[in-house]
């Protein structure tokens, strides 16, 4: 069992490969692991049962080599497809990150202040991403003997249940927010031109007043508390001539791509958040709201 660990480990450094992969590679090790293929596939069950113990003992161990900094946690989700046809009791059909047609496993992972890998957890594929948070928080906080910390996510992650769960017992978050999800009033509190900071500065700025040039690579930010769902929250708005730049640059692009689509539109089907498909509209009725012969594609300029 040490000798197909250690084999593992070391070929997944030197050079990734599937099981098989890794056995035939090993024979170029000074050490060559006296095995066969068989007993590697009965192995990971093993391996598989005592996955708490191994994160738990790796990362005592690991402060013994390096200051492990976990007052600051970043977690985020990602999933693998599996080149087979029909779905298992763990492999099933989801969102692939790769846009693939297969079976996927889902893998939420915890990293350190240094991106150190912390802990992680194997889910379904058809499972919400979400729920996969607290449950792998909860393991950290028995196994790791630690409780205060900030946890940093994405907006995918941020939900409310989670939010509440990281404001309890010594830990916070940090997390990404859509504007457009906002209530109004916050809506017209972040887009409002006035009442801009610079960190460290009292003076406050306009949007419409600064400088393409000499403001070019500031961060100006407001802030306020906000209160919903019993939940206090403190929302910070950054602004950046820099990233509006580059945003508007992606976004002509996509519509210089949009037009193509109006162009031909028989390619036009389901529009997400960031395709450019969004920026059309088809019409099906003529002026006086009789039903056209022909639909009508046109770019939406608002």
């Amino acid at each position: 069992m040490n000798d197909i660990l250690s084999m593992l480990v070391y070929s997944r450094i030197i050079t990734p490969g599937s099981k098989k992969a890794s056995l035939a590679d090993a024979q170029d090790f000074l050490e060559q692991p006296k095995c066969g293929l068989h007993q590697i596939y009965r192995a990971l069950e093993v391996i598989s049962k005592e996955n708490d113990f191994f994160q738990s003992e790796l990362y005592k161990n690991s402060q013994s080599v390096i200051d492990r900094k976990k007052e600051v946690l970043y977690y985020d989700c990602t999933n693998y497809y599996f080149e087979i046809e029909e779905e298992d009791d763990f492999r099933k059909y989801g969102v692939s990150k790769e846009h693939r047609p297969n079976p996927i496993v889902q893998m939420g992972l915890f990293m350190d202040a240094d991106g150190i890998p912390l802990s992680f957890s194997l889910f379904n594929g058809n499972e919400n991403e979400q729920p996969s948070m607290s449950p792998l928080e909860k393991k950290i906080i028995k196994d790791f003997d630690t409780s205060d910390f900030i946890v940093c996510t994405d907006a995918g992650l941020s939900s409310t249940a989670n939010r509440k769960f990281n404001s309890i017992q010594g830990r916070g978050f940090v997390t990404t927010q859509s504007i457009k999800k906002l209530k109004g009033f916050l809506q017209d509190f972040c887009l409002d031109d006035e009442g801009w900071y610079l960190p460290g500065d009292n003076k406050t700025y306009k949007l419409s007043g600064l400088d393409e040039k000499t403001d070019y690579d500031k961060v100006f930010y407001k802030d306020r508390w906000i209160k919903e769902d019993g939940l206090e929250q403190h929302l910070i708005v950054t602004y950046s001539v820099k990233y509006r730049n580059y945003q508007r640059l992606i976004r002509e692009r996509q519509i210089e791509r949009a037009r193509k689509y109006v162009e031909s539109p028989s390619s036009l089907n389901k529009k997400n958040g960031t395709d450019p498909k969004r920026f059309i509209q088809q019409g099906h009725c003529t002026s006086d709201g009789e039903i056209a012969e022909k639909t009508i594609t046109y770019l939406d300029q608002n």
